[in-house]
């Protein structure tokens, strides 16, 4: 009996091999000859897809699985294999068998075919026992380590280069990830800023100096109206940090306004009281930086404060801000900033609260709402999820290349010797315990974005697109979600009996999750619902959550003036006495303005490699039906697309992170 075997070698650098590698089939009723893929140095090589006749003596009956070996020849060369095809004579298809993996050294794979299948759908024993010690390997080679107590569980990996191979990056982006930000530095350095430690500007033009190459168009927007009220509340809808804002109900007892101090910025025939009730008066409490201890940079103290931010939806002038204070336990003599006041000290207030958003927006919103939280289930993925499990199918591509991202920023971005440390008012002990803080009060609830609008009571506040795109992007990965566990779980029965997604979900939340018990995810998955809904939430926040938060920090941070990552002062009490000396003062020093420029250029730039939401360049899923959800799911895409085209055109500032062309399939940065 022959069969027509093809071999479909990785389209990135260093994929091909000139190393032995031989090929069996397993099926029902035996295995082919082991025959070798010969030609080594011809065959094999980056982006090959490669034809072989494999023999056998009888009819093998369903093909089950491919059994891979790879052997040293002279030297030790590493493969990637895509997949593997299987056809014969008479034959009605071809079977597919999804590989996507390295096999480094003297290895043997066994890959299963592509249809997606529960434990409960293997009725032979060779698939049981391979899906079994499929597992078992995973879990040798992904364990759990606790990075810092009181923050979700990650990778066991000191370093990138302790990862598996299948989890570190393609060599393209390796080396595009490592040289970007030396450029970017390189840049700054030619025009002989970065080593002028310490040294302030000498006034806020001199900012400009940094820009140079690296612009964007909302950068210099950003440069052009920071000063206004408008885009200072225009920010927190649609900026970096687009989740704090929530509606206020009632005045916090330790923010000392009162309706006089607030009465002229308000709208005709109206009072702050006759606002609140009308839903029309926001808050932004920053009560999470309240006593974070503050870095030490080259032996200078930096600052830190904990503001509280009061702002009216004005019927002319849209979400303006109409009082700011920057303490949380006031004293008698702690001011409150009003419009009214001298335009500096009015300035100055509005940088505090920035301040405030570089911290909560790149620890809170960004690493641990994103990052850290998709990296648990990641790990849980890996050592519970067989690779033909259809949820394991279903995260894959949602999943790639977020260990070594968060292993790198965990040794290179927030260590104890790392950029934040360099240059960042909450480096080293404030971050680690302000992401601490924000973890205890982290729930699943608010990473779902019906309830999250709901609770912070912003579904009706205007111009609010970050809102407006999201439920367009969840509508649409929920459908889709729903439609592909369709296929797979009838009813939920079907999902209490799938032991792999139970040992999944109880992992997640056992070990994952362990420090957080409020978090309010269960333990165990109940109905089919309740599946659909968790998946619906780990692909949202690992693409649409994540583009939200990262692919704007260039835009709102390359004006430092705007977001800066430091304060080198305290926080002011006399509004009488801020000078634009003391600003400059203030803010970051010329050498900490450009790491933020080069730092925020270099994570929110656009990925030369990025693979946007729902462009699947690893065929998973190989059954028509599924194919088509997915289709259906790109059409959709496609719709929203337009939608948020149509939303902006004529818009002078544009929204437009959430476009799905621009959003990443997974966190890759």
């Amino acid at each position: 009996m022959e069969y027509k075997v093809t071999v479909a070698t990785g389209t990135t650098e260093y994929s091909g091999t000139n190393n032995y590698v031989y090929v069996t089939l397993v099926g029902e009723r035996g295995e082919s000859e082991r025959t070798l893929l010969d030609n080594p140095g011809l065959d094999l090589c980056r982006g090959a897809v490669d034809d072989y006749t494999v023999r056998s003596s009888a009819h093998l009956g369903r093909i089950l699985m491919v059994r891979l070996e790879k052997k040293k020849y002279w030297v030790e060369d590493n493969w990637f294999c895509r997949y593997v095809k299987v056809t014969w004579p008479g034959a009605h298809d071809t079977i597919t068998f999804p590989c996507y993996c390295w096999l480094v050294g003297d290895v043997k794979v066994e890959v299963r075919e592509g249809t997606a299948k529960k434990p409960c759908d293997d009725t032979l024993p060779q698939e049981r026992a391979h899906r079994t010690a499929e597992l078992q390997e995973r879990r040798k080679m992904y364990r759990w380590q606790q990075w810092a107590p009181g923050l979700p569980k990650c990778i066991d990996a000191k370093t990138e280069a302790d990862l598996p191979q299948d989890a570190r990056f393609a060599n393209e982006k390796r080396s595009d990830f490592e040289r970007s930000l030396q450029l970017a530095l390189l840049e700054l350095s030619l025009k002989k800023l970065v080593l002028k430690f310490g040294r302030s500007w000498n006034d806020l033009d001199d900012f400009k100096r940094i820009f140079w190459n690296l612009k964007s168009s909302t950068a210099e927007y950003t440069m052009k109206h920071w000063r206004e009220d408008w885009f200072f509340g225009y920010q927190f809808l649609n900026g970096s940090n687009p989740r704090m804002i929530e509606r206020c109900r009632e005045l916090p007892s330790n923010f000392h306004v009162t309706g006089d101090m607030v009465q002229q910025f308000l709208g005709p025939n109206t009072t702050l009281d006759k606002e609140i009730k009308d839903g029309k008066v926001f808050l932004v409490d920053h009560a999470v930086m309240d006593g974070i201890p503050a870095n030490s940079i080259r032996n200078q103290k930096q600052h830190i404060a904990a503001p509280l931010c009061l702002l009216y939806e004005h019927p002319d002038d849209g979400l303006i801000p109409i009082a700011i204070q920057l303490e949380q336990d006031p004293s008698m003599d702690t001011p409150i900033f009003l419009p009214n006041d001298p335009p500096l000290a009015w300035l100055l207030a509005k940088i505090w609260v920035r301040h405030a958003e570089f911290q909560v927006f790149q620890v809170l919103s960004h690493l641990l709402s994103t990052h850290l939280v998709v990296e648990v289930i990641c790990i849980a993925t890996l050592r519970q999820l067989s690779a033909v499990h259809p949820v394991y199918k279903l995260l894959g591509p949602h999943l790639k290349y977020t260990l070594e991202i968060n292993c790198r920023a965990r040794t290179q971005l927030i260590s104890a010797d790392g950029i934040f440390k360099r240059v960042v008012s909450t480096g080293g002990d404030g971050l680690l315990t302000l992401a601490q803080r924000g973890y205890k009060v982290l729930t699943y609830r608010s990473l779902q974005p019906r309830f999250d609008f709901m609770d912070r009571g912003v579904t009706k506040l205007k111009d609010y697109f970050y809102r407006d795109h999201v439920l367009l992007l969840w509508d649409a990965i929920h459908k889709f979600v729903s439609g592909m566990m369709s296929l797979y779980y009838n009813n939920d029965s079907d999902v209490q009996e799938d032991t792999e997604l139970q040992a999944w979900i109880n992992e997640v939340t056992e070990e994952g999750f362990i420090d957080v018990p409020q978090f309010g995810l269960a333990n165990d998955l109940k109905t089919r619902e309740e599946l659909i809904t968790l998946l619906s939430v780990v692909i949202f926040v690992s693409t649409a959550q994540h583009a939200a938060t990262n692919n704007g920090q260039f835009d709102w941070c390359a004006w430092v003036p705007n977001t800066p990552c430091t304060m080198r002062q305290p926080p002011p009490r006399d509004k009488d006495a801020v000078t634009m000396g003391l600003i400059i003062d203030t803010l970051p020093d010329i050498s900490q303005s450009c790491v933020q420029m080069a730092i925020t250029w270099h994570l929110g730039r656009a990925q030369p490699d990025a693979i946007p939401l729902a462009q699947y360049t690893e065929d998973y899923f190989t059954e028509p039906d599924a194919l088509r959800v997915i289709d259906s799911f790109r059409e959709e895409l496609k719709e929203v697309e337009e939608e948020i085209l149509r939303q902006n055109k004529g818009l002078e500032l544009q929204y437009l992170y959430l476009c799905p062309s621009q959003i990443e399939n997974s966190i890759t940065i």
